[in-house]
């Protein structure tokens, strides 16, 4: 467990008293906040908050605990601030695991060619994280998928990639050059987890162009889509025993932008540039309301699509 993010996830809670207004505020969905917050309590073996249906008040530990928390957050975040001014300055960059090694490496080049006084220290994660580290100050910049809810936080420019269907080669529909979402139907779905706000748009989608799953999977591997037993959506992938086919008509519409907290300083700025350029040329996106481009590069496939 990483016990300074659940103090901050703590810290948060403590102020707001609510959880569905601290879930708003960190960018994550209510029910992981609660889990991870029961962790802590775990953790610790003392309950933090005493929780009813009208009213969430902190426990007598609770109280105790809240102005230590506060601390250990600031302190580490000024050990990191003191670590980053010795070995030169680093941007602390969180990308979505999907996004592929090719296209991680192709930001980290591109910034290092862009800005040659900063080092990138990226790490993959999925956007509900993102958000809570650019809140927390343990991540500067961000690559996250929308829609996102996070006061404070800034956007560069949304990008928008355009998802085919990954299927098992033995699924009849492998044999057809492109699929309709109506033909996926009585097929279970496995969708990225850590993505809430893109988990709904992505089903919204699907059941207005015909497409209920049967069951819907949250997965970081495509282990169930090589079984035979689910499909997923994503990016062209090459892997033996999958086939991908492009969506008629691009129903899906996934968005992506940069995002930051308060005012971009000027290394962020540069990432922001860079990532639009890769973005578009190693992961075929497009500006939003741009016309898609049909000819999609063939790259290896980390993360969820792995």
């Amino acid at each position: 467990m990483d016990l300074v993010k659940h103090l901050y996830y703590f810290t948060v809670v403590a102020e707001e008293l609510h959880f569905g207004n601290a879930a708003v505020r960190l960018g994550m969905a209510q029910p992981p906040l609660s889990q991870r917050i029961r962790r802590l309590e775990e953790e610790l073996g003392v309950r933090l908050f005493d929780r009813s249906s009208r009213q969430v008040r902190l426990t007598p530990a609770g109280q105790a605990l809240l102005p230590e928390a506060r601390e250990i957050v600031a302190r580490v975040e000024r050990l990191r601030a003191l670590a980053e001014r010795g070995e030169g300055q680093v941007l602390r960059v969180g990308v979505p695991p999907d996004l592929g090694s090719s296209v991680i490496a192709a930001l980290i080049d591109g910034f290092r060619e862009a800005d040659r006084g900063v080092r990138l220290a990226p790490a993959e994660m999925w956007s509900t994280d993102q958000v809570a580290g650019l809140a927390a100050g343990t991540l500067d910049v961000g690559v996250v998928r929308h829609p996102v809810t996070a006061p404070g936080l800034s956007f560069g420019p949304v990008l928008v990639q355009r998802p085919g269907v990954v299927l098992a080669e033995s699924d009849p529909l492998a044999a057809v050059s492109s699929v309709h979402l109506a033909d996926l139907a009585g097929r279970r779905l496995v969708l990225f987890p850590g993505e809430p706000g893109l988990r709904e748009e992505t089903l919204t989608e699907c059941r207005r162009h015909g497409f209920v799953p049967e069951e819907v999977h949250e997965a970081q591997t495509l282990g169930l889509v090589m079984a035979g037993t689910a499909i997923a959506f994503g990016p062209r992938v090459e892997l033996p025993g999958l086939r991908w086919r492009p969506l008629l008509g691009d129903p899906l519409n996934w968005r992506i932008s940069t995002a930051w907290r308060g005012e971009a300083g000027p290394a962020a700025g540069v990432f922001a540039a860079v990532a639009v350029r890769v973005l578009k040329e190693e992961a075929g996106m497009t500006d939003d309301g741009a016309a898609p481009v049909r000819r999609v590069r063939t790259r290896p496939a980390t993360g969820f699509l792995a």
